[in-house]
């Protein structure tokens, strides 16, 4: 595969903004009635999480997803992934060919990608580029010790701001995951000040509703407001906090049968008109599907039955959401 031309542009934007001072954006004061980009269809655009099937090859995969009745994979692109980042240029074209051949939309995948001038990340960019692809999630970020989070936040910003140049050139969008835990963008209030502005259309987030209620406890709406704006792509899942070894845990559940309140949820995602990908993830007991396993340790019947049951719940729940 030949390499992509933005090559030379991006070496030329790195070049000339090394020295550029950063600007510190103004956090955004979002109206309640403000909306974001994008025109509400009647239904919903939901992808699976490519994680949960890496027991499958591309093939089998792409059968079983549109059998059970999604519109498409959120393709794993990382280690560990369905597709290995070293074995992207070979590799993702046939993952691809395999999804369109069951009548599935690609367009969404979940790699490890942060820094553009990492040779590796760039491939997987231009590749997943080159196939049409739009929406792919980025890498995650912690706030290391030894350095405040606002010099992190400062680094973090020109990390995405070179991030957002390149997506522009190759017509894709990034998305930052909201993830529980000590990650960057965990608070939720963290990442607007690091993501390049609410109007871009090249990076922005991928809102996790499991990990916002995690983290937001029955303030997470006041978050989902401060997000909305910058929304990209979604993830769907449910957890309810639980004992394990004699601690308080997030432990994940079947949709419907944990703390999100999806009712409330869907109808905020209409009111504030966000139509975006959705990746639909099942990270409960599966026999080891639920970590990305090659071999799993209960009949794959099961599995599948699972993954209907949560999207019916999911299609249901949102047509029923006013």
């Amino acid at each position: 595969m030949a390499p992509y031309k933005a090559q030379t542009s991006r070496r030329n934007f790195l070049r000339k903004s090394s020295s550029a001072a950063l600007v510190v954006p103004l956090l955004p004061l979002v109206n309640p009635f403000e909306v974001a980009s994008g025109v509400m269809s009647t239904g919903l655009e939901v992808y699976l999480f490519s994680k949960h099937l890496q027991f499958l090859d591309y093939e089998e995969m792409a059968k079983v997803a549109s059998e059970i009745g999604f519109d498409g994979l959120d393709l794993t692109v990382r280690p560990k992934g369905h597709v290995l980042p070293e074995n992207v240029e070979r590799d993702l074209p046939k993952a691809v060919k395999a999804i369109k051949k069951y009548g599935l939309q690609q367009k969404m995948l979940t790699t490890n990608v942060l820094d553009v001038k990492n040779d590796a990340d760039m491939h997987v960019l231009e590749t997943a580029s080159s196939l049409g692809m739009t929406h792919y999630r980025t890498g995650w970020l912690i706030y290391p010790e030894g350095q405040t989070i606002e010099e992190s936040q400062e680094i973090y910003r020109e990390l995405f701001r070179n991030l957002e140049i390149v997506n522009k050139e190759l017509n894709l969008i990034g998305c930052y995951q909201n993830h529980a835990g000590n990650h960057v963008g965990a608070p939720i209030w963290d990442l607007p000040p690091i993501l390049p502005s609410k109007e871009s259309e090249s990076l922005g987030a991928q809102y996790d509703i499991r990990h916002a209620v995690v983290e937001g406890g029955m303030s997470w709406e006041l978050n989902f407001r401060f997000i909305a704006p910058y929304i990209r792509s979604i993830v769907i899942k449910d957890f309810k906090w639980g004992m394990k070894k004699g601690k308080w845990k997030p432990i994940n559940t079947p949709l419907g049968e944990g703390m999100v309140n999806f009712d409330r949820y869907f109808s905020l995602l209409k009111k504030y008109r966000i139509n975006v990908p959705v990746s639909l993830h099942l990270e409960y007991d599966l026999g080891g599907a639920e970590h990305g396993a090659t071999e799993i340790t209960i009949d794959k019947e099961e599995v599948y039955a699972k993954m209907k049951k949560d999207l019916i719940f999911l299609r249901e729940t949102w047509n029923n959401a006013e």
